[in-house]
Order: structure tokens, then sequence, then C-alpha cells
């Protein structure tokens, strides 16, 4: 079957655009099987879906989706129906909520796959041609005799090498930015791909959500991770390479083992960065020195809040801020650039909370501070707290982007007016109070490039205004 897989384009997005590698992964499955795939990614192709789907003679359409863009995957789905394809969708959005997109609303949307779709999405390939029974397919969702039919789940697989590479070759890589923020600039050449070494996260921190992956840490072998680092870099001649994992350096023997190997192979002249960050308990000196060996760049690190009384009992982060400092501390002695995260308006939080986040961040210093306000994801224990005790002011799904600069919630004794409040005040402390971070920015090249958005950003973050949260006159 002719398959084309996509991800749909959204305006939540800033400019810093990587490879969507869920479709990678699903690409490589299908095309194991004996399919013809295609990748369309919205956010970078130049081409319409109809052009795309007449020159291709595709028969499929998958779409993946987050929360965020679960709209605009309806509305892809649409445009799909009217090219005379079949629609499937599936992802994180359709693994929490799956019986909402396959409902006489969505009449675009033929199936729903719920949950890790390699080897489900090859069984229903195969169904759709007719060699096996629709009702076989794990974690199906569709529409049989007027009423919703659900299959049985799929399960996790157990065994990542037992999983092709995804299909790097088929991203069209140079329309993607470089994962480096610190770089002056998106380099307009760059080949930055990005790689997942495990999945899952045995962690419970209330605010996250892992429909897809688990609280089951898999993770693959050394030797199946070099064969396909080897391949982006010798073969595909990656510029810098991102790891994806929730927490790839959960086993810390592991992470070292992988920079040894990286090390050994001559694969370190490739310079890669932790996309989503690392857990702090799971570090010690030796691991930060021999990532530095082994060609990283750059290690961000989920901080979250200044407060142990939020980061034990509200977050669960299960992480304390002696072993916050000590891995920043630990990561600047190797030679490596940091980036903190931080979360502000988790339940519970207060101005003197928020105040202890704010000046944590300022004593860490990392080069590059990322503050978001907190975000109630359906699946989520955040989610289950607020829906009982307090009030979800988020109307449509696009309203759950993690940078949007709105409150989304309010429980008793709780100010989301506050919370906006003291989330720009962090950015101008950080960024906009302190003349070395002044001129870091005002002496980049980007800065002068990029003005528009500099200046949208600016007017987010800096400039006072008049703060409206649904529901409530500010």
């Amino acid at each position: 079957m002719r398959v084309l897989l996509a991800s749909p384009e959204s305006a939540l997005w800033n400019e810093r655009k990587h490879i969507p590698l869920g479709l990678g992964y699903l690409a490589a499955a299908l095309r194991e099987n004996g399919h013809q795939v295609g990748i369309y990614d919205a956010a970078v192709e130049e081409d319409s879906l109809e052009d795309v789907v007449r020159r291709g003679r595709y028969e499929l359409l998958g779409i993946s989706a987050v929360t965020p863009l679960i709209v605009d995957a309806w509305q892809m789905a649409k445009e799909g129906k009217r090219l005379g394809l079949i629609t499937v969708l599936g992802g994180p959005h359709l693994t929490l909520l799956p019986g909402e997109s396959i409902s006489d609303a969505h009449p675009e949307v033929d199936y729903v796959i719920q949950g890790e779709a390699e080897e489900s999405l090859v069984e229903f390939v195969a169904a759709l041609e007719g060699r096996r029974p629709l009702e076989t397919v794990h974690g199906l969702y569709w529409r049989r005799n007027g009423e919703t039919a659900a299959n049985p789940p799929a399960g996790l697989i157990p065994n990542l090498d037992s999983i092709p590479y995804p299909a790097h070759d088929l991203f069209k890589i140079t329309r993607y930015a470089n994962l480096q923020p610190l770089t002056d600039g998106l380099d307009p050449k760059a080949r930055a791909y990005t790689i997942m070494t495990s999945r899952g996260c045995p962690y419970k921190c209330t605010y996250c959500s892992k429909p897809i992956t688990g609280d089951t840490w898999r993770p693959r072998s050394i030797a199946n991770v070099i064969g396909e680092w080897r391949w982006l870099a010798r073969d595909l001649k990656a510029t810098e390479i991102g790891l994806t994992d929730d927490i790839w350096n959960l086993k810390l023997d592991r992470a070292k083992g992988l920079c040894r190997a990286l090390i050994a192979e001559g694969l370190n002249n490739v310079p890669w960065v932790t996309v989503h960050g690392m857990k702090v308990n799971h570090t010690d000196p030796e691991l930060f020195q021999l990532m530095k060996q082994a060609g990283c760049k750059r290690v961000g690190f989920g901080v979250e809040s200044g407060d142990p009384n939020i980061l034990r009992h509200v977050i669960k982060k299960a992480q304390t801020l002696e072993q916050v400092r000590n891995a920043f501390h630990w990561a600047r002695d190797a030679g490596l650039q940091t980036m903190g995260f931080f979360i502000f308006g988790m339940p519970e939080e207060n101005e003197e909370t928020m105040e202890k986040t704010i000046r944590l961040a300022l004593e860490l210093d990392p080069d590059l501070a990322n503050f978001m306000l907190a975000t109630p994801y359906p699946g989520t224990e955040m989610y289950e707290v607020i829906q009982k005790y307090g009030n979800v002011f988020a109307r449509e799904w696009q309203d759950y982007a993690i940078h949007s600069d709105r409150a989304r919630f309010t429980m008793p004794n709780y100010d989301p007016d506050l919370v906006v409040r003291k989330w720009k005040e962090a950015y101008r402390r950080f960024y906009l109070y302190r003349p070395r971070r002044v001129w870091e920015k005002v002496s980049k090249r980007s800065f002068w490039t990029e003005l528009p958005s500099t200046l949208m950003n600016a007017r987010r973050f800096f400039v006072p205004e008049r703060m409206r949260v649904p529901g409530k006159a500010v």
C-alpha cells in the first residue's frame, strides 16, 4: 500500500522546527514490510498536501498529533478525505482520548490507533489489504455497524532493538532548524537529526503525560544506538544530533557506556545535545566529563521549582535542590553549556514559592533558561487534581500549548493572574535586568537578522500589559 504519514502545521510553535521522529519510526516499520511510504511534515513543506498526494498516488493518510495540534490534525484529515484517502490518526492525544476523534463529530477520521504503533500500523495496513481481520489490529478504534469498536490494546514493545531505525532519509533535513538555541541564529545549512536511545520513564511527575511510552523504561542496546548514530553522522552527514529520551541517563553505567562507545567509534566529531533534558539525580562528575569527550555540547536539566515543598509534594519530582546545584556545577566544570527548565503556577504555588524559583534560576545562571506556565494535560495527576478541586480555563485544545502566555486553571487560594505576572517577571529578571545578559543578546547577529521574532518575544515577556485570564478580568 502507498502510505503518506503526516504531521500538521500550527502557529503555536516558534520557528525552531525539529523532525517528527515518531513518523520516522512508523515509516521505517511500514517500509520494512514492503509498503511505499512518504512523510509530509506541514511545518516545512513547500508543496500542498494535494500536490504531494497526487504525485505519490497515496491511498492512506496517517496523521500524528499531540494535544495542542489535534484541531489541525482534524483539518488535515478533512483534506485527506476530500482527496479520496483513507484516514487514520494516532499519537499522544489519540492515545489519551481515542473515542473523541472516532465519534460522529469527526466523520473525516476513519480510524484511530492508540498507543505505540510500529506494530499496530503494520497490522492495520495488512487488514486494509485484506490479509487479516480488522478485529485483530491491536489498539484500533473504528466504526462497525454504526457503533464504535475498540480492539484490545497494543502492548509496549519490549525489545526496542527489534524496531528498524527511523527512516531519517525521508526527511527534508535541510528545512529543519539547528537544535542548538545558544548558537548565533538558525543555521540555514543545518542537518540536525534526533535520536531516541530509550523509551519511557519510571518517575511520576504530576504534570507529565506519557500516554504512549509509559512508566516502564526500555533502553536500546548500546550497539544498536551506535549503529544508528554512525548512519546519521557518516552517511547522512549530520551536523548536530539531539537526544530526545525522556530520561536517557536513568542507568548511569549505561549512559557512561554510550559515551565511551561514541569515543571509541570516533563518532564524537558531531556535536550533540540533550533536547529534553536530563535527570539531575542520575549524574556524577565522570558522566559529564565523558559526555564532553563524546562530543556533547549542551545539557538541559528539568529544575522545575526552587521550592523544596513544591518540588517534592506537588510536582513529585524525586530530586533535591542539592542535586540540581551539583549537576549544574559538574556540567559547567566539564565545559558544557547548560539549559534549565522551570515551571510556574503548579497547584499550591504562591508568590513566595515562585520567587524561590526565580532566585534559583539566577543562582544557577544557566546559559539558557526556559520558563514555562504549568499546563494540566489530560491523563496527568495534575489534571485530575484540578478537575476535582478547581477549574480548567482552557476551552480549546490549542490552549494547551506549553509556551502560551496565559494561565490555564484556578484553584482555591491560587491566583492565576499572579502566576502570569511572576512568569513574565522571571524572564525580565533573568534576561533583561542584567547587563551581561543584555549584551549577550544584542551582540549576536541573530538579534538583528530575526528582529521581528525578537520584538514579538520581547513584547510577551518584557513589556508590562493588561493581562486577561479567561473567566476573570485583570
